[in-house]
């Protein structure tokens, strides 16, 4: 396990001598005063003080438990790692975090299976998704889903599958009426999963097919102990990578203009679905690049998310360029 690939998934960071360099994710700061050192398998920053090692790295960054920092870890280096069968009473002690990070993760396979393998996810989610243009390449990339329309199809099988109502209410999946039941809150909805920075789903976009202007077009996650939605960008996980290669971010509104893009061939966009820009989602890009470029919509609500997005990413310091 080599620290610097621990917190370089994490933060952009920069080879000084036998020392790696970058903005600290702890704090705000303009210049870099974040050091990781090979040498000494550690972090530390000389800005706020934090230090520690990499699975510490991990508890602080990502607010994970020491056990979920090594179960990170083994996961990125591909190590088994021996667990013991649980019994349900252990299972439910898990840490709510854990628990929504397992049902979350169920629930995509859960949803991608609904779009690729059954008749009414075929017919009506795929169909949806061929039509905005997205090959099968793209939709299996960004593991796209579909739930199905008759309304607690999702809820049955997750249910079934050992998952308590509780948590998958939390994580967003279900609601519950008073008498017990329970319906899908995204039924006969396709769905677009927001990954966290190492590539877990955090929560979930869903958009309905229908054309009733009564109903919202997206339903999104609520926010729980795994997803803030100020502090997440949808497309993040896809395009750190880019970003640091090309020094500029591409800022879009939404779920669908950051998958066309990727198709396209330009890979270094994210979005701040559901939400309008915040001070945190601009300090996350900073970690990354030094330059953001605006591509929001061209009508008059685009225009003015665009201005107020220009105040916030020139208050935090870096370059900013709009496209209309």
């Amino acid at each position: 396990m080599r620290v610097e690939e621990v917190v370089g998934e994490f933060v952009a960071l920069k080879r000084r001598g036998p020392r790696y360099l970058g903005l600290c994710p702890f704090h705000n700061e303009k210049t870099p005063s974040f050091n990781v050192s090979p040498n000494l398998g550690i972090f530390k920053c000389f800005g706020c003080g934090k230090a520690g090692d990499a699975i510490t790295f991990l508890q602080e960054h990502e607010h994970l438990s020491y056990v979920e920092a090594i179960r990170w870890i083994a996961k990125r280096y591909q190590i088994e790692l021996p667990e013991e069968e649980q019994t349900p009473e252990q299972q439910l002690e898990q840490s709510e975090r854990e628990s929504i990070a397992v049902a979350q993760q169920w629930a995509l396979q859960w949803s991608q299976e609904q779009l690729w393998e059954t008749d009414e996810g075929k017919r009506i989610g795929l169909s949806y998704f061929h039509e905005r243009g997205f090959s099968d390449t793209t939709i299996r990339a960004f593991q796209l889903g579909y739930v199905p329309e008759q309304g607690n199809a999702f809820a049955i099988a997750a249910q079934a599958n050992g998952f308590n109502p509780e948590i998958l209410e939390k994580a967003g999946w279900i609601k519950r009426r008073d008498d017990g039941g329970a319906w899908d809150f995204f039924a006969g909805r396709v769905t677009f999963p927001v990954f966290g920075l190492s590539g877990q789903p955090i929560a979930f976009g869903a958009r309905t097919l229908k054309s009733d202007k009564k109903l919202p077009k997206y339903f999104n996650s609520p926010e729980s102990v795994l997803y803030v939605k100020s502090r997440s960008l949808y497309g993040i996980y896809h395009a750190k990578k880019a970003i640091v290669e090309q020094q500029l971010c591409y800022l879009v509104e939404g779920y669908t203009d950051v998958i066309s893009l990727h198709q396209a061939g330009i890979t270094n966009v994210v979005a701040s679905s559901g939400t309008s820009l915040t001070e945190e989602q601009v300090r996350l890009i900073k970690r990354y690049a030094p330059t953001v470029c605006i591509l929001y919509d061209g009508d008059a609500a685009g225009m003015k998310a665009s201005l107020r997005g220009i105040d916030l990413i020139l208050k935090e310091g870096l370059n900013v360029k709009v496209v209309t």
